[in-house]
């Protein structure tokens, strides 16, 4: 008799039976994780602390140093969390032996920074290419080198595909612009905050850091009720607790920095490095006064306050919209990435930091963050201001730079100011 026939007369029961015994007996079956021994949290903390008091220091120094080193942390940083996914998406298929794949990542990085990094020169530091006739064509047809040399790229990966590894090899592809899309171009837009002035990288990025040393605080010592399933170690008192102490944080922050013309002024170039220009402090930074609308001022009266103006810093306004996002919004970044290490049955990142992980694992909220601040930047701080225009006559022929001059030159006498 068959096995089939065989169960074609046993009761249910009997076949979940002898069904969990073949499973029991297949080795392909996985096998149950050990039990972890608990850990030692109070351990965990001392060794974060440890290690995260000398990279404040040493973050603080690199500011100090100038724009110039900021900008080498940024893609130092941006490097190792390439590296750190890439890695990641290679282990799952490295038994294939896949054909240029780590060769085609590191020259597809190399592309993207040459366009995102030749674009930001191109638009802050156009004098640079003044006089140099090599580097101005570099300027002009910075676009057009650029997609030539990505077109290098795809046409290789075209030649490396083999046949029964087309799945494979088209995922690690996607895989590779999706991790270009999270740390060039994040860290671009970080760089470009900074060319505004130390101050727009600086700020932000105190603020995530309190959050998250504020909220692990409050969740160690307080934290019952969980926040995430994607981050069970996440609570509701951290969150909360951190939300509060980061706003505060924020207000004696803002107020401290903005004293500081190192940090507030733009970069420019002056002839062999960048460097802090010496300006004067923007609209923002200065006090002005505002007129209360009627409504509010009716809500007021109503406990005995009439005001009819205020004077402050509109800094302090952006300051605290940025605190807020980086309490409510930037999270969100870590537990993004928490969600991605558990699809990938990972712990951390990486193990270069003690205590921390890979520097994924802690630039996963400052990438969201920096990105916030390059929008809300650009949308409703920065104004036309004369170096930019200039950058932009230093990129137009000489003969156009002539007209320019003396179409300005009528104007202004037109208005009686020449």
């Amino acid at each position: 008799m068959s096995e089939e026939d065989e169960m074609q007369g046993d009761s249910p029961q009997s076949l979940r039976n002898r069904k969990k015994d073949r499973e029991d007996d297949d080795d392909s079956a996985p096998t149950p994780a050990p039990p972890q021994p608990p850990k030692n949290k109070w351990k965990n903390a001392w060794t974060r602390f440890l290690f995260s008091v000398p990279m404040i220091g040493g973050f603080i120094l690199i500011l100090w140093l100038g724009p110039f080193y900021v900008a080498l942390l940024v893609i130092s940083l941006q490097v190792k969390s390439f590296h750190e996914l890439m890695v990641i998406g290679h282990s799952k298929y490295s038994s294939l032996e896949l054909p240029w794949y780590r060769v085609l990542n590191w020259y597809f990085l190399s592309v993207a920074n040459y366009f995102f990094f030749g674009e930001s020169l191109t638009s802050y530091f156009r004098n640079l290419f003044v006089g140099e006739d090599y580097l101005n064509k570099l300027a002009n047809y910075h676009r057009f080198i650029s997609y030539w040399m990505y077109l290098g790229g795809f046409i290789a990966f075209v030649l490396s595909l083999q046949k029964k590894k087309y799945m494979v090899q088209f995922t690690l592809f996607g895989w590779t612009h999706i991790v270009l899309l999270c740390c060039v171009v994040q860290s671009h837009l970080i760089i470009q905050n900074c060319f505004e002035g130390l101050y727009w990288l600086l700020y932000p990025a105190s603020m995530v850091i309190c959050n998250d040393i504020m909220a692990y605080f409050f969740g160690f010592f307080f934290g019952k009720t969980p926040l995430i399933k994607l981050s069970p170690k996440k609570t509701w008192e951290g969150f909360i607790g951190g939300f509060f102490a980061t706003m505060v944080f924020g207000v004696i922050v803002s107020k401290t920095m903005y004293q500081f013309k190192h940090l507030i002024c733009p970069v420019e170039f002056d002839g062999s490095s960048l460097v802090i220009s010496n300006c004067d402090p923007g609209y923002v930074f200065n006090q002005q006064t505002f007129n209360v609308p009627s409504g509010i001022q009716g809500i007021l009266s109503l406990f005995g306050v009439t005001w009819s103006s205020v004077s402050l810093r509109p800094i302090h306004f952006h300051g605290a919209v940025m605190a807020m996002f980086a309490s409510l919004i930037a999270p969100f970044g870590g537990f993004f990435a928490s969600g991605f290490k558990r699809a990938f049955k990972l712990k951390d990142f990486g193990d270069l930091i003690p205590g921390h992980g890979g520097v994924i694992d802690r630039m996963d909220c400052q990438f969201l963050m920096g990105t916030f601040v390059f929008v809300y930047y650009y949308s409703f701080i920065k104004s036309v201001s004369v170096n930019s225009v200039l950058q932009i006559i230093y990129g137009m022929p000489g003969e156009s730079q002539v007209d320019l001059y003396n179409a300005l030159g009528e104007h202004l006498s037109s208005r009686g100011l020449l």
